[in-house]
């Protein structure tokens, strides 16, 4: 009993398959370019209201953002000036620097 049915000589899901295949991926090729042109679309539009922002903030005279403030003036590390002195101190000791020259330097390092 050769027959169709059963499977039996069946190459591929047939073409009510294929068909049912081909519409499920048009059908997310869709899907996604839809998203696709959408999220596009979103970006300009905050692009043009971010220019239109800056032309309204330039028409008004004000910036169209706050300069940052200054940065605090850098306080010197203890640790580092206390190192520095013993430095000073050292080459003092050895004679290296004259007495005058130890407390210009140490003027220096103390801000004073």
């Amino acid at each position: 009993m050769l027959g169709r049915g059963r499977g039996v000589g069946r190459r591929g899901p047939g073409l009510m398959g294929m068909a049912a295949r081909t519409a499920v991926v048009a059908g997310t090729a869709t899907a996604v370019v839809g998203g696709v042109q959408r999220h596009q679309a979103g970006k300009q539009e905050q692009a043009q209201d971010a220019a239109g922002y800056e032309q309204q903030q330039a028409a008004a005279g004000q910036p169209a953002y706050a300069p940052p403030p200054p940065p605090p003036a850098a306080a010197p590390d203890s640790g580092d000036m206390i190192n520095q002195l013993k430095e000073l101190a050292a080459l003092k000791d050895q004679g290296i620097l004259t007495e005058d020259e130890f407390a210009a330097q140490k003027a220096k390092i103390l801000g004073s």
